[in-house]
C-alpha cells in the first residue's frame, strides 16, 4: 500500500558547500520527519537574478517556484556569513518572490534552522531571514528554534551525532507539520 502525503514540505538549504552542516540538518529533519509527511530539497543553484528574465524565468526557477506554491510548508536551514543569511538563499528567495504579483511564498509557514562553528549557532543569520519573511508574508514558526552552536562538534561526515540536537530538529519539524495542518484548514 502506498504511504499517503499528508504535508509536503519544501527544504531550502542555503549552503552549496559539499559537507554542510546545514544540508546535515535538512538530511537529519528528512529522517525525524513524522509519518505522513515528505520533505523534498529544492535545488537554489541559480543564475543571480535578473530582474529582465522575470517575464521569461529559466526553466530552474519555474519549477522552484511551482514546488513552492504547491508546498505546504518551507523548512529553511541556513549558514551566516557576515551576520546575514547567504546570498545562495538571498537569490533563491528573490527568484522565487517576484514579480510581487507572483510570491510563490505568500501565505506559506515555515521554519528556520542553522548550525555555525560559532557560538551563537547562526541566531543572526535567523534573525535577519525573518525580517525578509514580514515582506514575503511567510508565516514563521516562532519555536522551537533549532541553532546548532559549534557545528563541528556535534556533525559528522554529514550526520548528526549529538541526541540533543537530533530531538531540537524532530520538535521543529513537528511543530511545523501541525502549524501546516491548521493553515490548511
Amino acid at each position: 500500500m502506498e504511504k499517503k502525503i499528508k504535508i509536503k514540505i519544501i527544504g531550502l538549504v542555503g549552503s552549496l558547500r559539499q559537507q554542510s552542516f546545514n544540508k546535515a540538518l535538512m538530511q537529519a529533519a528528512i529522517e525525524l520527519c513524522p509519518g505522513g509527511t515528505e520533505i523534498e530539497i529544492a535545488d537554489i543553484n541559480f543564475p543571480l537574478f535578473n530582474q529582465d528574465l522575470e517575464s521569461n524565468l529559466p526553466e530552474s526557477v519555474r519549477i522552484f517556484k511551482e514546488k513552492i506554491r504547491l508546498a505546504d510548508a518551507i523548512l529553511f536551514a541556513t549558514p551566516e556569513y557576515n551576520y546575514s543569511f547567504s546570498g545562495v538563499l538571498k537569490n533563491a528567495i528573490d527568484w522565487g518572490s517576484r514579480p510581487f504579483e507572483n510570491n510563490s511564498f505568500n501565505g506559506k509557514p515555515a521554519a528556520i534552522m542553522s548550525a555555525s562553528i560559532g557560538m551563537i549557532g547562526g541566531a543572526r543569520a535567523q534573525y535577519h531571514l525573518r525580517q525578509s519573511f514580514v515582506y514575503l508574508n511567510i508565516l514563521p514558526l516562532n519555536h522551537p528554534e533549532v541553532m546548532v552552536p559549534f557545528a563541528q562538534k556535534k556533525i559528522m561526515d554529514g550526520k548528526i551525532i549529538d541526541e540533543k540536537t537530533r530531538e531540537k530538529i524532530k520538535e521543529l519539524v513537528e511543530a511545523l507539520v501541525e502549524k501546516a495542518e491548521k493553515c490548511k484548514l
